[in-house]
């Protein structure tokens, strides 16, 4: 597999690029902004985007997914859950200071445990919800591999401060839905250092908190 992840905007927003080296497809997970990097990325792998996936719609998550779509034809991927995301995107721009972003709802909002694949590459959506109301991460079980957005990080967890945001519901769907998976799990976050399960376990205050080694 093929794998590129890189920051992208002013929020830093980890963009990956998942494709399959026989098949040369591909699914662009986070295409928050600087659209021409992403291109020249999958150009040098010589890959064509099948889907778009978007973790959750934030702005500096789903801000440059529409003009991926239009540059591609790839149809993009989240949760309906987050379409009132969208209806606030004016607002979310103003935070940030930057133009408000063309945003559509997905072409397809994928279910809880959906297999998403393209020719060589297959994974399973996890729905999160808790940063937001549509969040899902996607995992690669093959890969040992896990797209979390911006559930879980290196260190910590998802933000519940903003609309849509409730803390026992991301702390629930973080211990019910992410800690049944393997230790040598890669984590993928939306902002920041990759890391692993085994790692989070082991020394993030709030996974000791859920399960009962700490305090927060």
């Amino acid at each position: 597999m093929i794998r590129e992840t890189f920051p992208v905007g002013l929020l830093a927003c980890n963009c990956t690029i998942l494709g399959d080296e026989v098949s040369r497809d591909a699914i662009v997970i986070d295409p928050g902004y600087d659209i021409p990097e992403i291109l020249t990325k999958l150009a040098a792998h010589q890959l064509t985007v099948r889907q778009i996936l978007i973790t959750h719609a934030h702005i500096d998550h789903i801000a440059g997914a529409l003009e991926l779509k239009r540059i591609t034809g790839a149809p993009i991927l989240y949760s309906k859950e987050d379409l009132p995301q969208l209806a606030i995107m004016d607002q979310q721009a103003a935070w940030l200071g930057v133009e408000t972003p063309q945003v559509r709802p997905p072409d397809h909002s994928p279910a809880d445990n959906e297999t998403i694949s393209i020719r060589g590459l297959e994974g399973k959506v996890i729905h999160t919800p808790g940063h937001t109301q549509g969040s899902l991460c996607l995992h690669i079980p093959s890969q040992n591999l896990l797209l979390a957005g911006d559930t879980l990080f290196a260190g910590g967890v998802g933000r519940t401060d903003f609309p849509g945001g409730d803390q026992d519901t991301l702390f629930a769907s973080i211990r019910d839905r992410l800690l049944s998976l393997p230790d040598q799990t890669i984590v993928v976050p939306g902002h920041g250092e990759e890391t692993t399960l085994a790692t989070e376990r082991a020394s993030n205050p709030f996974v000791l908190y859920l399960t009962g080694k700490g305090r927060v």
